[in-house]
This record gives C-alpha cells, structure tokens and sequence, in this order.
C-alpha cells in the first residue's frame, strides 16, 4: 500500500487510471476541481474538509458478472466505519451512504475486465463528508460527520480506519462473499418500507424494497409484484 496525497486534483479516480498505481494504492485529493458521481452528477466538496481518494484494486479473482460484490463490499466498508463514531448509516441502492434522509458519502466505482471474463482493475472512488459543515444550494440533502456528532474529528484518523474496513471487507470477499451479500440486503435504505420511486419516463409508483439480487437488479414491489431494476431504471423520490 502507498498513499498519495495531492493537494488538488481534477479527479482522483482519472489520477488512479495512471499505470503507476498498483492494488492498494490510494489516491487523495484535498481538493478535487472535476469530482464525478454516479449517473454523471458532479461531486461537491470544500477542500480540506472532507475525504476525496480513490483506491485502486486488482480484483483478478472475480468473475465480471458477479462485479457488484465490490460495490457491496466497499458501501459495508463505509458502514463500519461510520458506525465507530456511533454514526448509524444504511447503503441506498447502488451506492450512497445515507444517514436518515441525508446523503453522507458518495461511491464512484470503475472497472477495467481482464481475460477469461475476470476483472482487471478496479478504481473506487469515494466522497466522505467529514467536516464540512455547510453546503452549496444545489447539493441535494447533504450531511457530515461533523454534523452528526459532537466529539473532534481527525480526517487523517478517519481515512486509516475507512482503509483498514475496505482492506477488511476486500478479505471478507474473498473468503465469504455470501456474507457480504447478506449483510448488504439487511443495511439497505427503505428495506421493507413503503416510498414512492420514478421510472425515466417521469412516472411515479408506490413501491416496497424486497433485496438486490447479486447481479446488482434491485427488487422492489408494487401491486403485487416483484420487478428487477437496474441502475437508472429507476429513481428515489427524496
């Protein structure tokens, strides 16, 4: 493991493509000037106040069609950590870290395939609020670790227990990842709840979360039945 610290970056998970980092290289960015997020959103941050790294991983063990087990591991990784300053978060579906209603982290995960439908390479990007306090307008429903706790927070501190959780969980995957799809499905956010979701088309429906298949299809219920949907088929109403 290397940990490179720049003070700013155009984006750590373009940094991480670089050939130079190898598996368990990891990335940070006090600040980032291009962050990404999912479905193509631009990721906000005051700079040196939050966590911006990405981690580079060679998951060459696993198939490309079981990929969404590194999604689970890592949003559990976060779980654990968060959950040492008696923060209580679940992992809304694909994933973002929430707390309540509030957003906390933010995952960007890519990955390059190898040969014989393995994975090669694989870049994690994450986005932890630690310290900020407050948000740009646009932000939807943000929060902190600062927010919700008391105590001091050391972000140093905070990066080396998120590392050793990811580098835990990386192991668990290996070695049990039913486990890790379990526990996965039982931290989902709106688990067994009734909320109104949207289709692309803007149509809205009323619907229970039942689980997530480990192609990464989540499950929700409406009148009566179970449909899969996969990333961007499907929208949380907030």
């Amino acid at each position: 493991m290397a940990v490179f610290i720049y003070k700013s970056l155009p984006s750590t998970n373009t940094e991480a493509r670089k050939p130079g980092y190898r598996h368990g290289d990891a990335i940070i960015a006090r600040e980032q000037t291009a962050g990404r997020g999912q479905r193509g959103n631009k990721w906000s941050s005051t700079a040196g106040e939050n966590l911006t790294f990405s981690l580079v991983w060679e998951p060459t063990f696993l198939e490309a069609k079981r990929q969404f087990l590194l999604s689970e591991a890592v949003a559990l990784a976060l779980v654990d950590t968060l959950r040492k300053y008696d923060i209580r978060p679940k992992i809304k579906w694909t994933n973002d870290i929430y707390v309540g209603n509030k957003k906390i982290c933010g995952i960007l995960i890519e990955h390059d395939l190898g040969t014989e439908g393995h994975l090669a390479r694989t870049i994690v990007g994450i986005g932890l609020n630690v310290l900020q306090r407050e948000f740009e307008s646009w932000v939807p429903n943000p929060t902190s670790m600062a927010l919700l706790t008391n105590g001091a927070l050391d972000i140093n501190a905070v990066f080396q227990e998120l590392y050793d959780s990811l580098e835990a969980r990386y192991a668990q995957l290996q070695s049990d990842p039913a486990a890790i799809e379990k526990e996965y499905g039982e931290l989902l956010y709106r688990l067994e709840e009734l909320h109104t979701y949207a289709l692309p088309n803007g149509k809205r429906f009323a619907g229970v979360i039942r689980g997530v298949r480990s192609s990464g299809e989540l499950l929700v219920e409406s009148e009566g039945m179970v449909v899969p949907y996969l990333f961007k088929e499907i929208e949380f109403i907030i």
